[in-house]
Parts: structure tokens; sequence; C-alpha cells
């Protein structure tokens, strides 16, 4: 009996870093969808200014995919070593159960919870920094004249149905 008590205790501590780490790839996956969402926004909306010789408008809208593409990157980043510690610490949950019955499990356990946080640090110094990014980009777009009196993006103007 005493060790189905040590079998839970060994997996509650982890199960805490699991929810929380979900949380965080929930928060991540949002600003992700974001991003790529305002990415393809702005790739069509370059499209057509290109396409209707925009020609200074379309540059802008270049600049401003590059900036959103180097956002997308440290967010993927950010959202890929996240993951990778959350399966980390799953995996230290169930090493840390055998661990009661296998003393080299536990040992291993520790050794990849530990990973699994070094982790999930960097994901977390990748968000930092992509939200960095994110607050000078924009005043980048606010300073940038070539986005002054743009009109509606591309997308409402062309379907008005009221």
């Amino acid at each position: 009996m005493n060790d189905i008590a040590r079998l839970f205790q060994a997996f509650l501590a982890p199960a805490i870093f699991v929810s929380a780490t979900a949380l965080l790839v929930l928060s991540i996956n949002v600003r992700l969808m974001g991003i790529v969402s305002r990415l393809r926004q702005y790739v069509h909306a370059k499209h057509d200014a290109a396409k209707n010789d925009r020609v200074h408008e379309a540059e802008a809208y270049t600049a401003q995919i590059d900036s959103i593409e180097r956002r997308a990157e440290m967010i993927q980043r950010c959202f890929l070593l996240v993951l990778i510690a959350l399966a980390g610490t799953i995996a230290s949950c169930l090493l840390l159960g055998f661990g009661v019955y296998w003393e080299k499990a536990a040992v291993a356990a520790v050794i990849l919870f530990v990973l699994a946080m070094i982790c999930l640090l960097a994901g977390t110094f990748y968000y930092i920094r992509e939200v960095i990014v994110a607050l000078s980009s924009v005043r980048d777009e606010a300073c940038d004249s070539r986005f002054m009196d743009l009109g509606p993006p591309p997308e409402i103007h062309a379907h008005h149905t009221f």
C-alpha cells in the first residue's frame, strides 16, 4: 500500500508542471495563430498592391512581411521548445512511476525533468523576445508613411455584403 502512495506522489509534482506547460502551449498557439493570420493578410495586401501598381505600398508590406516572418520563427522555436518540455515532463512522470520499483528510472526521470525545464526556460525566453519584437514592429508600422491613408484592407472593401 505504501508503494501506491509513493507512486501517486511521484506523479503529482511533474503533473503540476504538465498543467502549467499545457497552458503556456495554449497561449503560444493563440499567438502563432494571430501571427499567421496577420501574415496571410499582409501577403494578400502586398499582392493586391503589386497587381495594381502601388509600388510603395507593396514595398511597405514586404518590410512588414519580413518582420512578421521573423516573429513567426521565434514563436515556432518557442512552441517547439515548450512542446519538448511538455513531452519531457510527461516522460519524467512515467519514469518516476517506474522509479518506485527501479531506482535507475528515478534517476533518469530527474535528469529528463531538468532537461525539460531547461527547454521550458529557453522557450519562455523566445516568447519574451517575440513579444518585445512585436511591439517594435507595431511602432515601425505606425511610423511608416507608406501605410498612411491606405484605406481599408483589401479583404474588407472587396466583400461588401450588408
